[in-house]
This record gives C-alpha cells, sequence and structure tokens, in this order.
C-alpha cells in the first residue's frame, strides 16, 4: 500500500487520528473541494489510518492545492 491517503476530513480530524494510532505523519495539505491529503512515514501507519476513517478515503482525481510545508506540533 502507498503511504499517501486522501480522506474527507479536515487536516486536524487526520492529525488526532494519526496521534492517537502512533501514526508519523511527513506531510499534510488540504485538497479542494473538501479533504486532505496525507503522507505517512511508512506504509503500516497508512493502513491503521486509513482502517480508522474506512469509508472516508477520496478515491478518483482530486484537485491540489499549492504545496507549502506545515510543522506538526
Amino acid at each position: 500500500m502507498t503511504r499517501a491517503l486522501n480522506i474527507d476530513a479536515l487536516p486536524a480530524e487526520v492529525i488526532a487520528m494519526a496521534a492517537k494510532h502512533s501514526a508519523t505523519i511527513s506531510a499534510i495539505e488540504a485538497i479542494k473541494p473538501r479533504g486532505t491529503r496525507v503522507v505517512f512515514q511508512n506504509a503500516r501507519g497508512a493502513v491503521t489510518v486509513a482502517t480508522a476513517f474506512r469509508g472516508r478515503i477520496l478515491t478518483g482525481a482530486i484537485t491540489r492545492t499549492a504545496w507549502t510545508q506545515q510543522r506538526i506540533s
């Protein structure tokens, strides 16, 4: 499985779920018109969070915004 996911959730929700499951995020960005693209440091983290967000994973083409790195505390 890939380390990247597109999830129908706000970035804050994705960050909270990743923290809950000890999945480390490499990069995160909002996608248009809704959702979040997130890249995890390893596939295991991606699988864990994908399972937690089952039914909210976006498939198909998405529109990405200009990427800017965000620090996660």
